[in-house]
């Protein structure tokens, strides 16, 4: 059997000029990034506003598992399928981070025949967007470090700075550092920390704002840290706004690529969906939307995070609303969450399937929650046995639940036809009433118990100390009517990750919040949740290289 990077390779890709002319993109519209990359005007969506907009299918999944769900896959499947049936359909994904491709998850750009290309790039470098990021961000902390060490006319108290450095690497030894060692010209000594690029505020503000002037707006907002008096200081008191987006102006601009079929994606933005919002930029999908007559995106981890997220904030902060959910599931990783150990996976258990179901029942109870017509999509492997394809089919056909078993790896957009043509039917034959989980009104704790025992299943939520006196003061300085970002494990429904399946009776635990107010949220941290992560035992990276004339294997 082939691996993606071997399918990817073989893959023919045209000229990304003949992909802008499909889209009926004009000379001023893109620039090329080499000749299968390219970055689309920011100017876009403007110039074709008078254009309908297409529908908006959002692709979301059951809690992951180390076996692996493809919902990468599957949205890459789903636009080729769509083409296939005579449909228009553009994609829109996140950008991978390179901690997590040299870490653990190795290649994030789909998988077998449904993959975004050139993948090499796509999963190391890219166009430079998220180290540009990387460079904002942590331009800002020198402004902040120096600022102090020039006399501290904002008075920012050091023991009460929020912003870290960030790197584009799982890196466990800078989550806790110390700076400014070294005597008076060195700076003045604080505690500090590194998180992944992908949890900066920056990251979340790129992907949210809706034009270079409103990046420019979100990023004076931020948050820096906190006056000897307890008052928020502001990058607009650093008055380095301007600085910050002129690092950002190319990497707001949306990046055009292909699939293995030669249908068009656009690949932009990538914040963390565990600790940000999971999703990839407002400027991308609304793009896609004006240029294709459906827009397959997806949003981070299991529905719990990522459409959560994507459905109470990005919408929101889109004004637009989604046409329907593509819940993402495989009998692997269903079996797992029925109790069964990876290393058994291969062996038919209807047993342990039936009981995994509960799992993706609990996802559909919260995409019903939100008003949208949905489709199950069954990510097809070789070792599925036709009694739990069966077990399945029966289980959604007695709940009416439209279910599609779905092949795209092994077959790409011919795999996913059956999907393709449900959904279609689902949007054109539905009338939904998308309704967001709750008012922005209401209050931030009242937001946060919602998404706990709705989203959750939750009991209710603990509050720590720290936790309720950041409450009080986020209501009090006017910060109550964001909406709320939840930083939780993945893996389960709770914030315990060994607690597959469907837990009943846990509850919560709010350690603290941040203000990402630039972002437009409060994030709220629960459990242990890390906002730098840590390399497993045996990165991917140890099976990484590349040949003499530049060949790259190993990348998944």
């Amino acid at each position: 059997m082939k691996t993606d990077i071997q399918i990817a390779q073989e893959a023919t890709l045209k000229p990304i000029s003949e992909i802008a002319k499909s889209l009926g993109l004009q000379k001023e519209d893109w620039e090329p990034y080499g000749n299968t990359k390219a970055k689309l005007s920011d100017q876009l969506v403007d110039r074709l506003s008078d254009r309908q907009d297409g529908k908006i299918v959002l692709v979301t999944s059951i809690n992951p598992t180390p076996a692996g769900e493809g919902k990468s896959t599957v949205t890459v499947g789903l636009g080729q399928a769509l083409n296939k049936i005579g449909k228009k359909a553009v994609i829109a994904l996140r950008e991978p981070s390179l901690g997590p491709v040299m870490g653990l998850k190795g290649g994030a750009a789909g998988g077998g025949y449904s993959q975004v290309l050139p993948m090499e790039d796509i999963n190391l470098h890219f166009t430079g967007d998220i180290h540009a990021i990387t460079t904002a961000n942590n331009a800002l902390s020198a402004i902040i470090d120096n600022h102090i060490h020039r006399g501290n006319k904002l008075q920012i108290d050091p023991r009460k700075i929020e912003w870290k450095r960030v790197l584009d690497m799982n890196d466990r030894a800078l989550r806790e550092i110390v700076i400014g060692l070294g005597g008076p010209s060195q700076g003045i000594p604080r505690e500090d920390g590194f998180n992944i690029t992908v949890a900066s505020e920056i990251m979340a503000i790129l992907c949210l704002a809706n034009s270079l002037s409103d990046l420019k707006e979100r990023i004076s907002q931020i948050v820096i840290g906190y006056t000897y008096n307890e008052e928020p200081v502001t990058v607009k008191d650093l008055k380095v706004e301007g600085a910050l987006t002129l690092l950002l102006k190319d990497a707001f601009k949306p990046n055009l690529v292909q699939t293995t079929e030669n249908t068009p994606a656009i690949i932009h933005g990538g914040p963390f969906a565990n600790i940000a919002h999971g999703c990839n930029s407002i400027m991308a999908t609304k793009t896609a939307a004006k240029l294709g007559d459906y827009v397959i995106t997806e949003a981070g981890f299991g529905a719990d995070l990522g459409a959560e997220k994507f459905l109470n904030i990005k919408a929101r902060a889109a004004k637009f609303d989604p046409d329907a959910v593509i819940i993402v599931a495989t009998i692997r990783a269903l079996k797992m969450h029925g109790g069964v150990e990876k290393s058994g996976l291969t062996k038919e258990n209807v047993h342990a399937l039936k009981k995994g179901m509960e799992n993706l029942e609990k996802h559909i109870e919260t995409i019903e929650k939100f008003g949208l017509p949905y489709v199950v999509s069954i990510n097809k492997f070789p070792t599925d046995t036709i009694d739990e394809i069966n077990y399945i089919e029966k289980w959604c056909e007695e709940r009416k639940v439209d279910v599609a078993l779905t092949d795209v790896w092994a077959k790409g957009g011919e795999g996913g036809i059956e999907l393709a043509e449900k959904i279609v039917h689902k949007i054109e034959t539905n009338q939904h009433k998308f309704e967001h989980l709750y008012p922005l009104d209401m209050s931030l704790e009242k937001k946060i118990r919602k998404i706990a025992q709705v989203v959750y299943g939750a009991s209710n939520i603990e509050l720590s100390n720290k936790a309720k006196k950041q409450l009080a003061y986020f209501e009090e300085q006017g910060w109550g009517q964001l909406p709320i970002c939840m930083a939780k494990t993945q893996y389960s429904l709770s914030d315990d990750p060994t607690l597959l399946g469907k837990p009943e009776g846990f509850v919560i635990t709010i350690r603290e919040l941040r203000p990402s107010i630039g972002a437009g949220f409060i994030v709220v941290l629960t459990g242990e949740m890390l906002t730098m992560p840590g390399l497993p035992k045996k990165p991917a990276a140890f099976k990484m290289d590349v040949t003499n004339d530049g060949k790259v294997v190993g990348l998944f």
